[in-house]
């Protein structure tokens, strides 16, 4: 893994996980001893699409280790309303910032702008490409609650434009993990994912159903139908609302089934689901506060 950037999960080996999630776990014991960290450090933050989540879990990070962000700012209070390209913006934050985090709707877009900057760039969402650092909370709430190896995963929902699950699945590679996807005929993993997995010596089992696997499963990751990605709304309305998960679904589960959800929910998840044991999906959202410490703490002193 190259430490100046962060950009697919393709660049994570098990021994890069393992380093990242042992760094959150001593942060998560005692976030007080990182508290001064970066001291004086700025981390620029440009978000070229809507995010509550990470955008606020990269800020809350960089502030616990002692440092503080500047925002670009939503895309049309910026420069970019007046024609800047990306190349231009990030080049113009690295000036003010010690590292950068960049979402966008593109995908490919933070691979780009990384050949700009000199400062470490984490690629926070790149349209239906990847989102690394959701993957290492997911892989921290994971191995917190059901471990990484000997492990039956599901992840059902949107799996063509679902970039949270282009990413976790990639990672999953490096453990012994057997994955299941479950979704719509047309919203099965791309063609290049799948050629990435069976790359990386995985096998791809795909489904439409969740109930004929549902017992095997020790995680289930479940993610939304992502609507502002389909070319047209009525591609969208044809699996809207396909696959939801209630407390009747679950009754043949396991009892330690870990339910995920990389969040925002829509319909997917019924509320009666909160308050079972199965429900990991807002520890996860919390986790992203002493993973994305970790992972900026690494890249900030450069650790190799």
């Amino acid at each position: 893994m190259r430490h100046d950037h962060l950009l697919t999960a393709n660049q994570l080996t098990r021994e890069d996980i393992e380093h990242v999630l042992d760094r959150a776990a001593e942060v998560d014991a005692n976030p007080a001893s990182f508290g001064q960290r970066h001291a004086g450090k700025l981390l620029g933050l440009c978000f070229f699409e809507p995010s509550t989540r990470t955008k606020m879990s990269f800020e809350a990070a960089m502030k616990r280790l002692g440092g503080d962000v500047v925002d670009m700012g939503s895309v049309d209070s910026s420069s970019v309303k007046k024609g800047e390209s990306l190349a231009d913006t990030v080049r113009v934050v690295e000036g003010y910032a010690d590292a950068l985090v960049l979402r966008h709707p593109l995908m490919g877009a933070a691979k780009m702008a990384s050949e700009f900057v000199d400062v470490p760039l984490v690629n926070a969402g790149d349209g239906a490409g990847h989102h690394p650092t959701q993957t290492m909370l997911d892989l921290y709430t994971i191995r917190e609650n059901a471990g990484l190896d000997d492990l039956t995963v599901g992840i059902m929902g949107d799996l063509k434009y679902g970039r949270t699950v282009h990413s976790l699945a990639t990672a999953l590679t490096n453990f012994d993990a057997s994955q299941h996807f479950i979704s719509p005929d047309s919203l099965k993993l791309p063609r290049s994912v799948r050629y990435d997995l069976h790359e990386a010596g995985a096998t791809v089992r795909e489904h439409t159903e969740l109930d004929p696997i549902l017992p095997q499963l020790d995680v289930l990751y479940v993610t939304r139908i992502q609507r502002e990605r389909f070319p047209d709304e009525d591609e969208y309305q044809r699996v809207a609302g396909e696959y939801q998960i209630d407390t009747d679904t679950l009754a043949d589960a396991k009892e330690d089934l870990t339910v995920m959800h990389p969040l925002p929910r829509v319909d997917e998840i019924a509320p009666e689901i909160d308050d079972t044991d199965h429900a990991r999906y807002f520890e996860q959202a919390h986790n992203g506060v002493p993973v994305r410490m970790a992972l900026l703490d690494l890249l900030l002193e450069g650790d190799s």
